[in-house]
């Protein structure tokens, strides 16, 4: 009845995410580190190359961006905040876009179903 830990390396995979993001046709890559559709608490990594980024998308709701790896920028219609690495940015709960100024990667931590509490 032991609780099960487990555990990875995160500038291991940083290093592989970034590598499959340089070679991809879109400049991206992401892992899924933790979530699914029987968790609550999701956390994904996504690798941008240089210069790539995710189009603008609605928030999915209480959402964190650590930046491991670079620089990048959030933008809104109504502002941008940029991070480096070991910043933590808060998602806005709006519209919003991801770009990256360097080869960058980030953890995206999101609350599932926190859009309906609101």
């Amino acid at each position: 009845m032991g609780q099960t830990f487990e555990s990875v390396s995160l500038n291991q995979l940083c290093d592989e995410q970034l590598t499959a993001a340089r070679e991809s046709s879109s400049g991206r890559s992401a892992f899924t580190l933790h979530g699914g559709h029987d968790h609550l608490l999701r956390q994904t990594l996504i690798a941008l190359a240089d210069g790539r980024e995710l189009g603008e998308h609605e928030s999915p709701g209480q959402a964190t961006l650590q930046v491991l790896r670079g620089r990048v920028r959030v933008s809104t219609a109504g502002g941008q905040w940029q991070g480096g690495e070991g910043d933590l940015l808060v998602i806005p709960g709006e519209r919003h876009g991801l770009h990256a100024d360097s080869d960058a990667v980030v953890l995206l931590t999101v609350l599932a179903d926190s859009r309906a509490a609101k």
